[in-house]
């Protein structure tokens, strides 16, 4: 499967969010809330299209606070719910063709997520993987050098998820 491309360029963010596993899945999968958290503090989303199945597709624009406008799109491999998630993430443009990344010419094309929720105590546990998928070295060297930023970008995502799921209980 997909998941062994990613092997040592992988990055692994977890995060413990206080709502049941099924909220939690629900709200990565269901465009009436995905919109609601999904992208970095300031930006707004627009959900063009969200077909949650494999080989289904999610697009989309974020809007920066400077009115900056970047499309994206998540093309599922598997959905399991309400345990498992994997998908391939991209830039695109609004028609869902895959573009490379406008801040970097060496940004991998293609960026495979695989997410997993376990819950405990009423309380979900989500574990994601991630990296670059089909790509060349320099792509894999982009993405390493990126990380920290990658990851900072989740942490500000994963507050604005912890902070939605708690106005939805």
């Amino acid at each position: 499967m997909a998941e062994n491309q990613i092997e040592n360029h992988e990055l692994i963010l977890t995060r413990v969010f206080d709502a049941p596993r099924e909220l939690v899945f629900k709200v990565w999968t269901d465009p009436e809330h995905f919109g609601n958290w999904w992208g970095p503090k300031g930006f707004s989303l627009n959900i063009a299209k969200m077909d949650v199945r494999p080989g289904g597709m999610f697009l989309g624009s974020q809007k920066s606070p400077e009115g900056h406008v970047l499309w994206g799109k998540f093309v599922y491999q598997e959905v399991n719910a309400p345990e498992k998630l994997v998908f391939v993430q991209s830039f695109s443009d609004e028609e869902g063709n895959t573009v490379r990344a406008p801040f970097d010419p060496n940004w991998p094309l293609e960026i495979i997520n695989i997410l997993t929720l376990s819950e405990e105590n009423g309380k979900t546990s989500l574990t994601l993987r991630g990296g670059p998928y089909n790509a060349t070295q320099e792509e894999r060297n982009a993405f390493e050098g990126m990380q920290p930023m990658v990851k900072q970008g989740f942490d500000g995502t994963f507050d604005q998820l912890a902070d939605y799921l708690s106005s939805q209980q």
